[in-house]
C-alpha cells in the first residue's frame, strides 16, 4: 500500500484531509505542518505521495518539491492563483475549493501510476558494474580457451549453470573462475 504524508501549515486542515483519506482506505503515515518536517519524514520512506498546501512557515511548495526524494510524488491543493501554470514537473494540482471525489480519484490515479512504475522498474534488468562485467568476461574467456567454445556458447553455458544452481551470473562466473584456476 502506498504511504501518504499530509502536510499543511494549519494543523486543522491536515487533520481534515487525513480523516477523509483514512475513511477512503488510504494509509496516512504522518501529518506535518512545516516543510522541514515533511522532508525528514519523506527521507525515511521508499516512495509515496505527499498531499500538501502551497505554503509553509519555512518554504513554498516549489522549494519543497526540489528537496523531496525522487520517489515521492506531490499532490498540491491550492487555489488556482497560487500555483504556477503549468504545474512544475512532478506536481499534480487540485484547485480549491476541494471536492472530496476529486481528491480520492486523483489519489487513486497517482497510486496506480506509482505501482505501475515500481513494477516496470523491477522488471528492468539491473546494470552490472564494470567489475562484474570484467569478471564475467574473464570467465567466458577461460571457458573459450579451455573448452574451445565460442563467446556465445560460453555465455550460454554460464547462464545455464546460473539457472541450474540458483545463483546469479556473477556468482556463477566466480565459481567457474575458482574451479578452472585450481
Amino acid at each position: 500500500m502506498t504511504k501518504i504524508v499530509v502536510g499543511f501549515s494549519k494543523p486543522d486542515d491536515a487533520k481534515s484531509i487525513k480523516g477523509i483519506l483514512m475513511r477512503n482506505g488510504f494509509q496516512v503515515i504522518s501529518i506535518c505542518t512545516t516543510g522541514s518536517q515533511i522532508l525528514s519524514t519523506c527521507e525515511d520512506l521508499n516512495g509515496g505521495i505527499l498531499v500538501c498546501g502551497y505554503r509553509f512557515s519555512d518554504m513554498m511548495y516549489e522549494e519543497l518539491r526540489e528537496c523531496l526524494p525522487a520517489s515521492m510524488e506531490m499532490l498540491l491543493i491550492a487555489s488556482p492563483g497560487r500555483v504556477i501554470s503549468p504545474a512544475p514537473q512532478g506536481i499534480v494540482c487540485l484547485p480549491m475549493p476541494l471536492k472530496v471525489h476529486d481528491l480520492i480519484s486523483t489519489l487513486e490515479m497517482m497510486v496506480s501510476s506509482q505501482i505501475r512504475r515500481k513494477k516496470k522498474m523491477r522488471l528492468q534488468p539491473k546494470e552490472r558494474s564494470q567489475e562484474e562485467r570484467l569478471l564475467i568476461d574473464r570467465a567466458k574467456a577461460l571457458l573459450m580457451e579451455r573448452n574451445n567454445m565460442t563467446e556465445t556458447e560460453a555465455h550460454r553455458y554460464l547462464q545455464k549453470c546460473s539457472m541450474n544452481s540458483g545463483t546469479n551470473l556473477v556468482e556463477t562466473a566466480q565459481m567457474v573462475m575458482s574451479l578452472i584456476n585450481i
